[in-house]
């Protein structure tokens, strides 16, 4: 597994982003870096208390950085313009929909938005499977 850099991105409060970050760093080797981006600092200030490598907040710190991030998982309303009660931006759901990295987004609901073929686990079920898709993602890399 290459030294990879991974970014989570969360927004109110960060909890959901915290735990994908400590379950992460419980199963990824030290030298993945994990960058978090919150919406707002509170959200920021959870996922680092997770030991992420390093953190920021707000849409400009999404939109100059996240270019480096191999892989991106978050909830899927980061590529939601105004989700999080209008704390995403169209801007950072651009930023972070364009970007060339892979994306692993947890499903969970949105206000008027029903996932069909999304899967209705409870949430530390569907993280787990965030975080084996990411360590599909990296072993894959290595082999290529």
């Amino acid at each position: 597994m290459r030294d990879a850099v991974i970014a989570v991105i969360d927004g109110m409060g960060g909890n959901i982003g915290h735990q994908v970050v400590s379950q992460l760093r419980r199963e990824l080797p030290e030298s993945v870096e994990i960058l978090v981006f919150g919406t707002n600092s509170a959200a920021t200030a959870n996922m680092m208390k997770a030991r992420a490598s390093r953190g920021a907040t707000g849409e400009n710190a999404i939109r100059t950085s996240i270019s480096r991030a191999d892989i991106i998982v978050a909830p899927i309303a980061v590529v939601i313009a105004n989700s999080y009660m209008g704390e995403l931006t169209p801007g950072m759901a651009e930023v972070i929909a364009s970007s060339r990295a892979e994306k692993v987004l947890l499903p969970l609901a949105q206000p008027r938005l029903h996932f069909v073929a999304a899967s209705r686990q409870p949430l530390p079920h569907l993280m787990e499977e965030a975080v084996a898709r990411v360590r599909q993602l990296l072993e894959a890399e290595t082999e290529v």
